[in-house]
């Protein structure tokens, strides 16, 4: 199968800037923004959170069905991307300059609604722009590259999304415009990025026989009762969990553990190098292992990682928390490249054992529909569990909420990462499953 011409690949990779800008900007600050920001009280926090990622979950099989179902001269996938990068844009300024005078009840209807529309604007883009992937190629190496490419973007755009907020917020006269401000910037990127994709990919031709296939309900009902994909789907919720929970609670650990907010950013740096630098590591090691080894490997080091850092706060340095943190980037640099090259290997099972239907679109949203779910129950914990071990904004912590930081951060996500391995463990496709399938027609089950 044909290599990719060098602009397809960055043209289809600059796209995930912008996502994992978001993700990031999101999973790092907004618990911090709403809870001492805005006064905005713990739990209710957690429960914004856990609402708009709900939502989000939830619009995301319908974005999924219809995208595979559209015919238009820009293609199946890039017309929704469009819409999403204006809406996402708006509504970043909108949630990030709410008034921290109005009332609990206010603040947290208005925080909600916000949040929402936001959650929307990123399923409208992220959706069609993870379904295009199985669509660019259907090599098993080729497709691994471009999700390396993908993948490494999105590192710069965690980069963005984390190391470069509180120096922008910075830059203005007060906070309540700096928030604002940087969520403005940050949103105009995440808008310019979806559209260089959009400007820069030709999709592949559909006629209007090509997306014919089963009604809504009855598309994920098959989707969700094929094994392979459940084998590779509830691995990637857990390890979203888990990784949301240490990103919600990690500003927390430096401020109140290390008493040192400053130092977030350098661990942060540490962190994303690492995963950005052992990207094309993992990419060569896994033409030699199959994927999911690869990616079982990443998240036990990340797993020994963040149960180190969790329990060595207050006994070891503050340089020995950066400078393990740093290291589990290692591991976590798998979580950046596996799991978005195991999905287009679904898709052609799927494709393969279906009579050649293709559902791109319905298998990347119930992708992003479980991570979201994944996201939204973690958030939503870190909040509850901040609240119930008495955490109070802006004040000395007591012993008891220092606990619940370091169980947040070490030992909850751990638990969520060592259930994920077991269960990936048996997800059957490798390279030789992959080429037979494709050469045959069919796999062995």
């Amino acid at each position: 199968m044909s290599k990719l011409p060098l602009k397809t690949r960055l043209g289809f990779g600059v796209g995930d800037l912008g996502g994992n800008l978001y993700f990031t900007f999101i999973g790092f600050y907004l618990l911090f923004f709403l809870t001492d920001l805005l006064g905005l009280s713990p739990a209710l926090a957690g429960t914004t959170l856990m609402i708009g990622k709900i939502w989000d979950a939830v619009t995301d099989p319908v974005t999924g069905y219809v995208s595979d179902r559209t015919i238009s001269p820009m293609g199946r996938r890039r017309p929704y991307m469009v819409a999403g990068s204006v809406i996402c844009f708006i509504s970043m300024y909108l949630l990030f300059s709410i008034s921290p005078t109005e009332s609990q009840n206010s603040l947290f209807i208005k925080a909600t609604l916000y949040f929402c529309l936001l959650s929307t604007g990123y399923t409208l883009i992220n959706i069609p722009y993870t379904a295009l992937l199985p669509e660019l190629s259907r090599s098993y190496d080729e497709r691994t590259i471009l999700t390396a490419y993908r993948m490494s973007f999105a590192v710069i755009g965690t980069f963005a999304g984390a190391a470069a907020v509180m120096p922008l917020v910075g830059l203005f006269s007060d906070s309540r415009r700096g928030w604002a401000g940087t969520a403005a910037i940050l949103g105009a990127i995440i808008a310019v990025t979806a559209l260089i994709t959009v400007a820069a990919v030709r999709e592949p031709k559909h006629r209007r026989e090509d997306v014919k296939g089963e009604g809504f309900i009855r598309t994920y009902i098959q989707a969700l009762g094929t094994k392979v994909f459940l084998l590779a789907l509830i691995p990637w919720t857990l390890f979203i969990a888990g990784t949301s929970m240490v990103q919600g609670v990690l500003l927390y650990y430096f401020k109140y553990i290390f008493g040192n907010e400053g130092l977030f950013q350098i661990a942060l740096v540490g962190l994303l190098t690492t995963s950005l630098l052992f990207i094309p590591f993992w990419v060569r090691i896994s033409k030699r292992l199959s994927k999911k080894s690869c990616y079982n490997i990443g998240m036990g080091i990340m797993t020994a990682g963040v149960m180190l850092f969790s329990f060595t706060g207050g006994v070891w340095s503050a340089t020995a928390g950066i400078i393990i943190i740093t290291l589990a980037g290692i591991g976590l640099s798998t979580h950046y490249v596996m799991p978005f090259s195991i999905l287009p290997d679904v898709v052609e099972y799927d494709s393969v054992h279906h009579g050649g239907i293709r559902r791109e679109g319905a298998y990347s949203s119930l992708w992003t529909f479980a991570s979201k779910i994944g996201q939204a129950l973690a958030l939503a914990m870190s909040g509850w569990l901040l609240q119930f071990f008495g955490y109070v904004p802006e004040q000395a912590q007591s012993s008891r909420a220092i606990l619940g930081i370091k169980l947040i951060s070490g030992p909850f996500p751990a638990l969520f990462y060592i259930i994920g391995i077991l269960i990936l463990y048996r997800f059957p496709i490798n390279r030789e499953y992959y080429d037979r399938m494709i050469g045959s027609g069919k796999g062995s089950t």
